[in-house]
């Protein structure tokens, strides 16, 4: 089977989680950058990747990379590429994203529009046509510049890799379902140990940590843009893999599984359960109306990960102090408990009286955030 370069974008600041994803696929890293992680496989890997991957945005082919100061170097590198190995002649292709940094190259539009150009004039010589139909299956470009160096590669997955397909309903200021899985997957957090979230919004943490618990692939109930890349993707490959996927689900019984969530919004919580239905994982999360300034467990030992108020709507700001106040004493009363805090209240420290061990700076969406860590004891062996 042909081999590619696959390229995944993350979440800045959690690219060692998805190395580590990819390495327990069985694929070999051949480059990290900030934000992404490139790994050579073939068309089963690129299947796997889209599929299984919990950490990534998307998966993307790589097509080639060149240096490019000017328009003409672009076009021509671009033209150079292989573009008849992978688009057949009626395919619909398209630049449908280009992002530059740090480089002389940098207005996008000029950018997809010049691409674009290039590729049919490749396709022009190869295919022998002056004129495109374009009324075939879809192959979408993206065009990534940094220092320069031009990265050009086909979508894959099509839809950002965060929509699993269960949250229909959230809340006001929902984490993505990537950075949650991220964020559970940087704590030493494992299926069998008690995991409560005071401020559970629409229930992304637990409904990610479900799925980790009950081993339910992220990408089984979407669907993906390479699916109908018949040129390059056997069909029946997708369906061997999510069959192979589906096979290895092994819902644990709810006694097995103690995972928590609260919140004073009783929409919010409503939105929470149907989202954890529509997961698949409804039976292995409680969730329950509640202050935080209540919040309280009476297990010795677990994990508290959660996405508090940040105040980025001016009327919330005066409400923080008296939020983290509330978590601060969850803190104190739980004090042998684990605490995983992502916030970019910038007045974090000074009102939660526990010793923050290490804070890790992480982006949900645009904004800039810390993953403040608090870990607690850990439970006597059994």
């Amino acid at each position: 089977m042909k081999r590619f370069s696959l390229v995944c974008p993350c979440h800045f600041g959690t690219e060692a989680v998805l190395k580590r994803e990819i390495y327990d696929l069985g694929y070999e890293i051949t480059k990290v950058t900030d934000g992404r992680v490139m790994f050579e496989g073939d068309a089963e890997a690129l299947v796997r990747a889209n599929l299984s991957l919990r950490s990534a945005e998307r998966v993307l082919l790589l097509v080639g990379s060149f240096k490019a100061y000017t328009f003409d170097e672009l076009f021509e590198g671009i033209k150079a590429l292989p573009w008849e190995e992978f688009f057949p002649k009626d395919a619909a292709f398209w630049v449908t994203k280009a992002s530059s940094v740090r480089s002389k190259l940098f207005s996008a539009s000029d950018i997809q529009r010049i691409a674009k150009k290039a590729m049919v004039e490749r396709m022009k010589t190869k295919y022998k046509l002056e004129v495109f139909p374009e009324d075939g299956e879809r192959y979408p470009v993206r065009i990534f510049i940094q220092n320069n160096e031009v990265e050009v590669s086909m979508d894959t997955s099509g839809e950002s890799l965060h929509k699993r397909g269960y949250r229909a309903l959230h809340g006001e200021a929902p984490i993505s379902e990537t950075l949650a899985a991220s964020i559970i997957m940087l704590t030493p957090w494992k299926k069998g140990r008690i995991l409560a979230d005071p401020f559970c919004g629409s229930g992304t943490f637990l409904i990610e940590a479900a799925m980790m618990a009950a081993n339910i692939a992220p990408g089984l109930d979407r669907r993906f843009t390479a699916e109908k890349w018949y040129n390059i993707v056997p069909s029946e490959l997708w369906k061997e893999i999510r069959s192979e996927l589906r096979s290895a689900i092994e819902l644990p019984h709810p006694e097995e599984v103690d995972l928590q969530g609260f919140d004073t919004d009783a929409e919010v919580l409503k939105a929470a359960r149907e989202n954890a239905r529509a997961a698949g994982v409804a039976d292995l999360i409680h969730f329950q109306q509640r202050n935080a300034r209540d919040f309280s467990h009476p297990k010795k030992y677990g994990f508290v990960i959660t996405n508090p108020p940040y105040g980025e709507r001016l009327e919330d700001k005066d409400a923080l102090p008296q939020i983290y106040g509330y978590l601060s004493d969850a803190m104190e009363n739980m004090e042998t408990w684990s605490f995983y805090v992502i916030t970019s209240w910038e007045d974090t420290d000074s009102f939660i009286r526990r010793k923050c061990i290490k804070r890790r700076k992480l982006y949900n969406g645009m904004i800039r955030t810390g993953l403040y860590m608090y870990p607690g004891q850990k439970p006597p062996k059994r």
